[in-house]
Formats: structure tokens, C-alpha cells, sequence
């Protein structure tokens, strides 16, 4: 596969322009915003000051909304990526649902069909529990 960067990225790539269309919009607005509530109090518009008041503006929004949703998505992906408890045992319990519906719709046929399957994914059958009843021959349980 040499599809480009671009296009393999494609997600990332818009979302990084929106993330960057919106800091930009977010610091310029906020630098009208500054020089006018300076003119207002007659201070000085100084750059310093309104990059302080900026970072914290901009930190303060990341706190609240950047971070939840990063640690929202980021963690649930990561942890789904690990394998922990919480994201196998919904796919577990389905797997071994169905193939205990196969086994009772089509006994005969059930054994080959689900070797088939598991050795056309690459053998990925995870349920200890039905691996327990099909090398003891039982179907059902």
C-alpha cells in the first residue's frame, strides 16, 4: 500500500486544521477583545500581557474541555487496545451466544463450520468456555 500520507492520515490531518483554525481564531479574537477592554481602562496594550492572559485563557479551556475528551477517546481506545476486562467481555459473551445458537440450529455441521471460521480469522477464538465444551464433545451447556 503506497497511498500518501495525506490520505492515510486524512482524520488526523482535518482535525489538526480544525484544532489550528481554532487556536488562531481563538488568540486573534481574544487580542481584539484585550486591546479593547485596555482602551476602555486606559492602560497600555502591551504583548506581554495579553500572551499572559492568553496562555491562561487557552490552558483553562484545554483543562476543562481538550483533556476530558482526549482522556474520554484516548482511554477508552487505549484500554479496548489492551484488551482490558471491560472491552472483551461483551465480544466474548456474544461469540460464545452464537456459537452455542449454531451448535443447537445445526449439530452436525456446527464443529466444521466454526473450525472453518476460526481458521479463516487466524484462529482467534477467545471464549475458554466453549474451547472447554468443544474438546470435551459437548455442545451445549
Amino acid at each position: 500500500m503506497n497511498r500518501s500520507l495525506w490520505k492515510r492520515y486524512g482524520y488526523g490531518w482535518v482535525t489538526l486544521g480544525f484544532f489550528l483554525v481554532s487556536l488562531v481564531g481563538h488568540w486573534l479574537f481574544g487580542w481584539f477583545a484585550y486591546v479593547d477592554e485596555q482602551q476602555q481602562f486606559g492602560a497600555p496594550v502591551e504583548v506581554s500581557g495579553y500572551t499572559v492572559q492568553m496562555l491562561r485563557d487557552t490552558l483553562e479551556n484545554w483543562q476543562s474541555e481538550f483533556l476530558q475528551l482526549l482522556w474520554q477517546i484516548g482511554g477508552l481506545a487505549f484500554l479496548l487496545y489492551v484488551g482490558s476486562p471491560q472491552s472483551k467481555e461483551g465480544d466474548d459473551r456474544l461469540e460464545a451466544k452464537i456459537d452455542a445458537i449454531l451448535a443447537a440450529v445445526d449439530p452436525k455441521s456446527a464443529d466444521a463450520l466454526l473450525d472453518e471460521i476460526d481458521r479463516e480469522y487466524a484462529g482467534r477464538h477467545t471464549d475458554p468456555r466453549w474451547m472447554r465444551m468443544a474438546r470435551g464433545g459437548r455442545q451445549r451447556g
